[in-house]
């Protein structure tokens, strides 16, 4: 019986202090897709976000709801029914020489690679039926030319080595472009991928300009952050936000842990 693997797919922060090229995803399932929103939903309405959840909208008087959210996100982590990554580049990092092509497609081609291996899906077949991605992005903020180029390039994973071994395929027809407000998954994504921008780029010692203390959104922020980071170590002991998560020897365990971060570096070996 084949099966289909939902991944929502949002970014953040393309050039940041110290860390840029945020991606982040949330995997779920097909057979688990239907309980993961209902939960996650209920989640929303116990803690009263009425209105879309966002990283940038966390406040004093929001931050307690925002936990509340995240825990129900991580022990569907904890339960295997969902699976969340994270890529992101190091500013010092960065290739010193791009052709002017390279500077205009960045976005795309850091994108591509995300899809590519951060969900070690090479290692997410089944032998006795294929395994079918749908993607699932937030508005992407670029021409609908380069759009197309960039799903038509993602279709195309499906017929390499790899994915053809592990069975698994890449439908043009199931890459979508959705409007986060509609959709509590991807506005969970912004929220995960919101936080690890905020901490690596130290924004959470910001002060407002002419204060000598941080302001009152940036303390709940920063709340709201280590509890995601007390849930993550809770899935992943040691969990150090800025390098890549190991594998542990096992190549396989791209796939398999619940939580990983890739610091993307320009030809690193995956």
């Amino acid at each position: 019986m084949s099966r289909e693997l939902w991944i929502y797919c949002d970014e953040s922060d393309q050039s940041g202090r110290l860390f840029s090229n945020f991606y982040g995803g949330l995997l779920v399932e097909s057979h688990h897709l239907l309980e993961v929103e209902a939960r996650i939903t209920a989640a929303r309405r116990a803690a009263g976000l009425d209105a879309e959840v966002k990283w940038q909208k966390i406040s004093e008087a929001y931050a307690s709801r925002y936990m509340a959210l995240m825990d129900e996100v991580f022990n569907l982590a904890s339960e295997g029914k969902l699976k969340l990554r994270v890529m992101f580049s190091q500013n010092i990092n960065a290739p010193p020489r791009l052709t002017p092509q390279q500077r205009e497609d960045g976005f795309f081609l850091l994108y591509y690679q995300f899809i590519k291996w951060t969900f070690g899906l090479q290692h997410a077949g089944q032998r006795d039926a294929p395994t079918r991605v749908r993607l699932m992005f937030d508005k992407l903020p670029d021409s609908r030319e380069k759009a197309q180029r960039f799903k038509g390039y993602l279709s195309g994973l499906g017929k390499s080595p790899d994915f053809r071994r592990a069975g698994i395929q890449i439908d043009m027809e199931a890459i979508a472009e959705v409007d986060s407000k509609h959709h509590i998954l991807l506005q969970c994504v912004d929220v995960v991928l919101g936080s690890m921008q905020f901490r690596l780029n130290r924004k959470h010692e910001d002060k407002p300009e002419g204060s000598r203390v941080r302001g009152k959104r940036t303390i709940a922020k920063e709340l709201v952050y280590n509890h995601i980071n007390r849930r993550i170590r809770e899935l992943r002991p040691n969990f150090n936000i800025g390098v890549s998560t190991s594998d542990d020897g096992d190549t396989s365990n791209r796939w398999a842990h619940p939580y990983r971060h890739w610091l993307f570096k320009p030809n690193a070996q995956k």
